[in-house]
């Protein structure tokens, strides 16, 4: 299972895709995506800029693309599980499929 978390990064707002059983590390976020510094977007902002209620925030299919970052752990599993748009729901996705769609990177974000 990864979480998809929505940052603010020199003002514009990114996504990190982590493990649920792990934290967004900032630091690593702003530096994967060349950034000075990142903090947690506002709940509100988040939802607004995806079109999807927090808690249920999916890596694809949000109302604008925004740069995304794939916790490079993804890749150690030949599929994974990502919130499919609503709370309780979820969506079975090889590590592949977020990065083409989102045209994401990948790297060590979460700690």
């Amino acid at each position: 299972m990864f979480k998809t978390l929505l940052a603010s990064l020199d003002g514009a707002l990114v996504v990190g895709i982590v493990p649920v059983t792990r934290q967004l590390d900032l630091k690593s976020l702003a530096r994967a995506l060349g950034g000075s510094k990142a903090v947690m977007a506002e709940v509100s902002a988040a939802e607004r800029a995806t079109g999807y209620v927090a808690g249920g925030i999916s890596p694809v299919g949000q109302k604008k693309c925004h740069r995304t970052v794939l916790d490079d752990s993804a890749q150690d599993h030949a599929t994974v599980f990502v919130s499919a748009g609503r709370r309780g729901l979820d969506t079975e996705l090889t590590p592949a499929d977020p990065v083409a769609i989102t045209e994401a990177i990948t790297a060590q974000i979460g700690r």
